[in-house]
């Protein structure tokens, strides 16, 4: 249990949550650590105990989000989302899964639509990608699997009506396990096609 700070460190402690949010919105930063030392290095601070934790940040990132950018969020948000089912759709047969920011409502126009797929051969995906006629490139995206481990999956970007997508590929038994979330270090929460297609019809 973390100690609980006398309240001028607790408002200076919620001043740089507000502050790393707002360079993650408005700078597309995705680094919660990063966004933590530059609102530091504008509060001239050097004490890390004072530093916000992630689910802080991400908080306030929502708080943001509601505050400036409001019905503009809003509709971004719902646009990255119609891109995400329309991937799904079209890759259902290797049991799509949405994750990060798209999903957790906290994502920012420059935010990737980030998905999760599974099959045995990553090569699948690119030759499903090659039949549909969809531009794509291969590369490696870092995932932490635990504490302890920390691997290079196989990934591939593409973009949809101008919004960029990453399928980050796992082998079939990925799907019974989710990597650590960068924001908590719980397992990341990932969600089905029926889950997103809730989401859009929630608004």
């Amino acid at each position: 249990m973390s100690k609980k700070l006398p309240p001028r460190a607790e408002n200076l402690r919620r001043a740089l949550a507000q502050e790393a949010a707002r360079v993650m919105a408005e700078h597309g930063v995705r680094d919660f650590l990063f966004a933590k030392r530059k609102a530091a290095e504008r509060f001239g601070i050097v004490d890390g105990s004072v530093l916000p934790r992630n689910t802080e940040i991400e908080d306030a990132l929502r708080e943001y989000q509601r505050l400036f950018r409001g019905e503009a969020h809003v509709e971004s948000l719902y646009a990255q989302r119609q891109v995400a089912a329309d991937v799904m759709h079209r890759l259902r047969k290797f049991q799509p899964r949405l994750v990060g920011p798209v999903l957790h409502g906290t994502a920012t126009a420059h935010d990737d639509v980030l998905l999760h797929v599974f099959t045995e051969r990553a090569e699948t995906i690119t030759l499903e990608l090659m039949e549909q006629g969809v531009p794509h490139e291969v590369g490696e995206r870092r995932v932490r699997l635990n504490a302890e481990r920390v691997v290079n999956q196989p990934c591939v970007r593409l973009e949809v009506d101008d919004q960029p997508v990453e399928l980050v590929i796992f082998g079939v038994d990925g799907i019974r396990q989710s990597p650590v979330s960068p924001v908590d270090g719980n397992p990341m929460r990932r969600a089905n096609l029926e889950e997103v297609e809730a989401l859009l019809a929630n608004g």
